[in-house]
């Protein structure tokens, strides 16, 4: 009797696809594979197991180390980076294993990234350093402990390699989930390489796996484009709300699904400003956090241009059905953020929106003129609506007397209601990955072999709305010496 746990990932269904979307390519083996971490709560809240992926069976196909049954994928697309237009990017260091299905029978992606070459490396070697798949490892559970939509880290396998990056570092894998890994940039490639045929056949997937509720309308193509965008906008109001930059939303780092997806030069803001980039090639502020919006619509702009002739054969009609759904966004990241800040502010539902607006413009007003840390003023702000005394609030202000106005102002509207304000708490995180603490995990990671402060920050990132005592340092904004100045995808 075979007593080995089964490997779950046992689906392909990109295969589904025409063959140009994808190469057949295998990972490149490593000399040392160790499991760093594995995501036994993300496994055990899908229903699937976890003690395969602690065999050994488990950490060869993790590493790259197995013989694959199945062929792993490189998945082809194309981008806009910076704006500038790349006909062909694709999977340049990540294998697509295939899906596992959860308790429900939904499918989820399993791509090792970091993994070795494919036939979209571009001159590069495929591989990646252990701190970057750590960084993605914190950043993105992080984001799930925040409730917000993202691929998530399965595993991180250091690998026993040297990365030559800005100097010789460890190398690692980071095995990533997902609901999908389709990105505007991959209907840009199906058009420029396919036509309309190729578009149509990556749209029908799209709907057919991830939209079955579309399949029907007469109008599906149209839908699409109006549930990417909306998708787009509550994800992107989302990320403001507690103060994250994306860093490099090109085209390519876009998914259709709605999920977060690419932690590269990526971060949560410190103290407050608009206008803050986490990206050190992101030199005009392209990408900024008050500029995501605007760039969301532009990516979606260029969707929309793929689905034309989907949607009517004339292509004024066509252009008209387009507007009408990209302007779904506004209104739809509008609703969000304000009802997010709303929450945030600890106001009741009853409170007009014109007031919302006023006192969200205020607040963030004030938060840029005396560079105010944004996660810890929202959480003594919570702490202050629950009873606390205000003094520290007001103490991170510059000008007493405009920080005096402004408590009044928010004192005339907030609400004293007890589900309001527990609403408050748990939309104001107490924890955030911050820059400088990711950082020093990943420093103690490559040049001492410890792991203990990354498994520390993750375990307090699990419930970011509260803090256990003897982790309060990990709230503390950074010190000049402890800023983080440059910020890379590491690739």
């Amino acid at each position: 009797m075979n007593d080995l746990p089964l490997n779950p990932i046992r689906y392909q269904h990109y295969r589904e696809l025409p063959d140009a979307f994808y190469e057949e390519t295998q990972p490149m083996a490593v000399p040392a594979p160790k499991l760093i971490a594995l995501n036994k709560r993300l496994l055990e809240a899908e229903g699937i197991a976890a003690d395969w992926f602690e065999s050994e069976a488990g950490l060869a196909l993790l590493s790259g180390n197995a013989d694959y049954e199945n062929t792993p994928i490189a998945m082809a697309y194309s981008g806009h980076q910076f704006g500038h237009w790349v006909p062909l990017l694709g999977d340049g260091r990540a294998h697509m294993l295939g899906q596992m299905h959860n308790a429900d029978g939904e499918p989820i992606d399993v791509q090792l990234k970091g993994s070795g070459r494919t036939q979209f490396s571009r001159g590069g070697d495929g591989k990646a350093t252990l701190g970057s798949m750590l960084r993605e490892y914190i950043v993105s559970e992080a984001m799930h402990g925040l409730d917000i939509p993202s691929t998530r880290s399965l595993a991180v396998i250091s690998t026993g390699e040297k990365i030559m990056r800005e100097g010789v570092q460890p190398g690692g894998i980071v095995a990533r989930t997902a609901r999908s890994h389709i990105r505007v940039g991959s209907f840009q490639y199906a058009a420029a390489s396919q036509g309309e045929e190729g578009v149509k056949a990556l749209a029908d997937f799209v709907i057919a796996h991830y939209f079955p509720a579309l399949a029907e309308s007469p109008d599906k193509y149209a839908d699409l484009l109006r549930t990417v965008a909306e998708a787009q906008a509550s994800l992107i109001a989302q990320w403001m709300l507690v103060g994250f930059i994306h860093g490099v939303m090109n085209t390519d780092n876009m998914s259709v699904v709605g999920e977060t997806i690419d932690y590269g030069p990526c971060a949560f803001m410190d103290e407050f400003h608009p206008n803050k980039v986490f990206s050190s090639i992101d030199r005009h502020g392209r990408y900024a956090w008050g500029q995501q919006p605007n760039i969301a619509v532009w990516n979606l702009t260029q969707l929309a241009s793929m689905l034309l002739p989907l949607m009517d054969a004339d292509a004024e009609k066509a252009e008209a059905i387009a507007r009408q759904q990209l302007d779904a966004f506004a209104p739809a990241f509008h609703a969000a953020f304000n009802t997010g800040m709303a929450k945030k502010l600890g106001l009741d539902t009853d409170v007009s929106e014109g007031d919302i607006v006023s006192l969200s413009e205020t607040t963030l007003g004030a938060l840029t003129e005396s560079s105010i840390d944004y996660t810890l003023f929202f959480d003594r702000l919570t702490r202050v609506a629950a009873g606390a005394d205000a003094a520290p609030l007001l103490a991170m202000f510059n000008n007493p007397a405009k920080a005096e106005a402004w408590f009044k102002q928010w004192s005339d509207i907030k609400s004293d209601d007890t589900e309001v304000i527990k609403t408050m708490r748990h939309s104001n995180p107490a924890i955030i990955a911050r820059n400088h603490r990711v950082e020093e995990a990943i420093a103690a990671a490559e040049q001492q072999d410890d792991f203990a402060p990354f498994q520390r920050l993750c375990a307090a990132l699990l419930n970011p709305y509260e803090i256990a005592p003897e982790d309060a340092d990990l709230q503390s904004p950074p010190t000049p010496q402890e800023r983080v100045t440059q910020t890379f995808c590491g690739t």
